[in-house]
């Protein structure tokens, strides 16, 4: 395993230990909804090489 790995679980463990499990979707889904936002923010400014395949595809 690598050493991030290890942090990060070390670091859930952590969260999950002082916040409870009730606390742990929540930050999934705001982490999810970030990473989502940055990627179509870098889509929209750098263009994406895919744009016929997200044409032809709706998102879920």
């Amino acid at each position: 395993m690598s050493d991030i790995a290890v942090v990060l679980i070390l670091i859930l463990a952590g969260l999950l230990l002082l916040r409870g499990p009730k606390i742990l979707p929540r930050l999934g889904a705001a982490l999810g909804h970030g990473v989502r936002e940055a990627r179509e923010a870098a889509d929209r400014k750098f263009g994406s090489s895919d744009d016929e395949d997200s044409a032809a595809q709706p998102r879920p």
